[in-house]
């Protein structure tokens, strides 16, 4: 008997050692949840989810609207202030990862995905409702535009600069582990490795795997209606559980080849191919009307930023900004864990200053280029064409790019070559927050257990598919949003904790130190940790 529970210990150990037990546990025992109440009573899981993020996007949306606001000042303090020579690791540490590669990664994982369901359907929207014009007409369209530029520009990757750049400070600087918990370790101390570190671990894990999870049940969605444009297959659920599959097959062997041989690559050839396809609309459109719908609308939004950023809709009786700003913002903020754990973990190596200016302005400008090139050729046909752009959104939003691709030359070719782009995304989208839950529920470490990553893969596209089956996508996606206020309170604490860690390091007196810094006290018994935990 002694020695079954000596070996049973082994065993255990063995299974466990390269796991934080808790937070892995209660992740799944969370999502597990989560699918059979969204599975098996879909109707009310539905109601009370959405009920639940209505609520929260109503009643708090002048909450939102100054918390982000300030998240947006915070990432341009953190690029202006002195902190910004900071570098992310040792002072000689250098990045692990070229420019073109970095941005392609930080793409594709922050919302590639949004912008290619999004990009055509949402300026559509807002140019039939607009907020403060006449539905239809060309003040509509210059709305549209300013407000798609709004939700889709600097407020989230803001929020991902946040989480981002505080974990890869902690754990690259300070050897914390590289996992939420961290961020809270100057205002909480030890207590990050007891329950408040697990339970902010397990939120940031559920919340990544049920974003995620919705994405691929809706993405399947999209990817099955573009086939049925061009191909002899129909839209039903089994075909899209099939593509479910296909997509999970293949981020399963990305994200067990690693980052290197394995994300990047398809990060890289799926930037090549949406940079092409954007090309091939903006030379075969109308492309001075492109150009003049881009610069437009960057001075519109220029101008308008902090009006548009503090707004709230409380002398008007509708649910306009609930139903889109608010909504944004919830998405965003709970789906910052996933990016920020995954572009802190391929950004050792920047500066500050670097990281924060790469993330937000890059990453936005060439936001703002797609949104003009494939929303501004909708409301050119919209306005001058043929039109019936907008009515084909409002049947099936899902259709928008490929009904936008019909109208341009080498239809067939170019609405195959948006499919092949679409299921790419959603691909990246999958491995990259497989290994973020690995690595989460792994105790932080960079490098997790490649069967872990196989695990959260599989499983986040068993979810996607088991409730695409019973009908529970959407309540889901209600209740992920919905931890997205919870976790606004997180990033809240972690200006705080930030902030307080950066006051506490002091420059070296060393001539030609290059600004670097001295670690700060708070951080020393971190590193025996950190060994302790990969031994």
């Amino acid at each position: 008997m002694g020695a079954f529970k000596t070996g049973l210990a082994q065993g255990w150990h063995r299974v466990t050692r390269r796991m934080s037990p808790p937070v892995f546990i209660g992740s799944a025992l969370c999502v597990i949840a989560f699918c059979i109440f969204g599975g098996l009573f879909t109707a009310t899981a539905s109601g009370a989810f959405s009920g639940l993020q209505q609520s929260i996007s109503s009643t708090f949306s002048w909450y939102y609207a100054l918390i982000v606001t300030l998240f947006v000042i915070f990432a341009f303090w953190l690029m202006a202030s002195p902190y910004g020579r900071l570098r992310l690791g040792p002072p000689d540490s250098r990045p692990e990862f070229s420019y073109r590669a970095w941005f392609a990664m930080l793409f594709s994982a922050g919302m590639g995905t949004g912008l290619v369901f999004w990009g055509v359907a949402e300026p559509l929207y807002h140019h039939a409702n607009p907020l403060f014009a006449q539905g239809g007409t060309p003040e509509a369209a210059k709305e549209a535009m300013r407000y798609t530029f709004f939700h889709w520009g600097l407020h989230p990757w803001a929020i991902y600069i946040l989480f981002g750049a505080s974990i890869a400070y902690f754990h690259f600087r300070h050897d914390l582990p590289l996992a939420p918990r961290s961020i809270l370790h100057p205002l909480i101390g030890r207590h990050i490795e007891g329950p408040i570190g697990h339970g902010v671990d397990i939120l940031c894990t559920v919340g990544t795997l049920l974003g995620v999870s919705t994405s691929l049940g809706l993405g399947a969605m999209q990817i099955n209606s573009g086939l049925a444009q061009y191909m002899d297959i129909p839209l039903q659920t089994n075909v899209q559980v099939g593509i479910i599959a296909l997509i999970t097959l293949i981020a399963t062997i990305s994200v067990v080849s690693g980052i290197k041989a394995g994300i990047r690559r398809l990060s890289l050839i799926n930037l090549s191919l949406a940079f092409g396809l954007m090309v091939f609309v903006f030379l075969a459109g109308q492309s001075i009307y492109i150009l003049e719908t881009l610069v437009g609308s960057l001075g519109i939004y220029i101008q308008k930023l902090p009006e548009m950023s503090l707004w709230v809709e409380y002398t008007r009786n509708t649910d306009w900004q609930a139903t889109w700003t608010m909504f944004y913002w919830g998405w965003w903020i709970s789906w910052s864990p996933f990016v920020g754990v995954f572009v802190a973990r391929i950004s050792r190596g920047r500066t500050l200053r670097e990281f924060v200016l790469s993330v937000m302005l890059v990453p936005t400008l060439v936001t703002f280029v797609w949104l003009s090139v494939f929303g501004g050729s909708a409301l050119h046909i919209e306005l001058f064409g043929a039109g019936g752009l907008n009515q084909i959104v409002q049947e099936d939003v899902s259709l928008s790019l490929h009904a936008l691709l019909s109208e341009l030359p080498l239809a067939g070719l170019t609405m195959m070559w948006a499919t092949l782009v679409i299921v790419i995304f959603f691909i990246t989208s999958s491995d990259s927050g497989s290994l973020v839950d690995d690595m989460v529920t792994s105790g932080g470490h960079p490098d997790p257990p490649r069967a872990q990553r196989v695990f959260w893969a599989v499983s986040e596209g068993s979810v996607a598919a088991t409730l695409l089956i019973v009908g529970g996508l959407r309540a889901i996606q209600d209740a992920s949003i919905s931890l997205g206020f919870f976790m606004s309170f997180l990033l809240v604490a972690i200006c705080l904790s930030f902030y307080r860690a950066l006051s506490s390091e002091r420059h070296m007196t060393k001539p030609g130190s290059h600004g670097e810094f001295r670690v700060a006290p708070w951080s020393r018994q971190a590193r025996h940790r950190m060994v302790r935990s990969e031994s």
